[in-house]
């Protein structure tokens, strides 16, 4: 993940107070909010992650061909990736 938990952390609790602030959102229970927005930004910014891993766990299934082919690892990790990204429509 390209963030500390800590900073996400951070992250979490400036975006409840300046929705709140501005009057967007309002909380019976601050700590639950911002437990809840901590969540959804750490599951949105490790999906890169989730991706990566399943990227290698298929290239590893295909590296005795990918060896008798030629083909280049870092090449078929984009190629992957990429379809990846468009099968789970993320924007990384």
């Amino acid at each position: 993940m390209i963030f500390s938990r800590d900073y996400i952390g951070y992250l979490a609790r400036r975006t409840v107070k300046h929705l709140i602030d501005a009057k967007l959102i309002t909380s019976s229970d601050l700590k639950v909010t911002e437990e809840r927005v901590n969540a959804a930004l750490l599951d949105e910014l490790s999906l890169e992650d989730r991706i990566n891993e399943e990227v290698r766990v298929i290239l590893e299934a295909y590296s005795d061909e990918m060896r008798k082919s030629g083909a280049q690892y870092a090449e078929m990790f984009k190629k992957v990736k990429n379809e990846l990204t468009k099968k789970y429509k993320a924007v990384l």
